[in-house]
């Protein structure tokens, strides 16, 4: 395929990963694939897929921030935990070998679509938040594992941020949202600096990513923040069992 195609690819791919990431999560389902389609090793597209996180989790706390959703001392505390895990789960990440990560790639791709597929809901609206004392601290240790996943593989981590905002702290879903960009940026800080220090980055294709990422959370962060679109789910569901196969085969 032509290049200068497969990058205008990229940056569509990476739009929709935008939305879908600042609306629930999971876009690094599409993203991985697809930078490991276009021929680099998972490491590096592990890697080079942080820039467009990184970038989009900027675009989408201003978008949020523009509609008077402003970050606070809880999302940054979750944060800092967050970080801290990244750092270690993006070192294992860089160690390990190729064909060991497609595999656990395939095998993450299934288990994150069969949960959102079949998780269950949460009414939260009747429910007082929770988030001082032992619910803090809570949410804490759990953003420390969050964090670890998020640095190791990344792919659907919005997912579980927003399950344990939820049943956790019985936050609603638009606050929900606001909180996990805030995180996810603050973490990728420390992923990326890891993954850019072991040279695993493609800097043009993980720039072309970040064009489509940021738009699509600039968007997605100022529209109506709903869970759940049935065409993109259905999308997602089919693409990602497709290229979970397809991981799994070509090793």
């Amino acid at each position: 395929m032509n290049e200068t195609l497969l990058l205008f690819l990229l940056a569509a791919i990476g739009f929709i990963a935008g939305v879908i990431n600042t609306m629930a999560g999971g876009g690094s389902l599409l993203t991985l694939p697809m930078l490991i389609f276009m021929g680099l090793p998972p490491a590096v597209a592990n890697g080079t897929n942080r820039i467009g996180i990184f970038i989009q989790s900027i675009t989408s706390v201003a978008g949020f921030k523009s509609k008077g959703i402003k970050p606070n001392s809880f999302g940054v505390f979750l944060g800092v935990s967050a970080l801290v895990g990244s750092i270690i789960g993006a070192q294992i990440a860089v160690d390990i070998k190729g064909e060991t990560f497609n595999k656990i790639l395939a095998i993450v791709m299934v288990v994150v679509v069969f949960f959102m597929v079949f998780k269950p809901k949460v009414k939260i609206e009747d429910l007082v938040e929770r988030t001082k004392g032992k619910y803090l601290w809570l949410s804490i240790l759990a953003f420390f594992f969050i964090g670890f996943y998020g640095g190791f593989i990344q792919a659907g981590v919005g997912i579980f941020i927003l399950l344990a905002l939820t049943s956790i702290n019985y936050m609603g879903l638009v606050k929900a949202n606001a909180v996990k960009v805030l995180v996810v940026f603050i973490y990728t800080i420390g992923a990326l600096a890891i993954f850019m220090y072991n040279k695993q980055i493609d800097y043009l294709y993980g720039l072309i990513l970040a064009l489509g990422n940021a738009s699509g959370g600039w968007i997605a962060s100022r529209w109506s923040v709903k869970k759940g679109d049935g065409i993109v789910k259905i999308f997602l569901i089919v693409m990602v069992i497709a290229m979970a196969i397809k991981l799994w085969l070509d090793n």
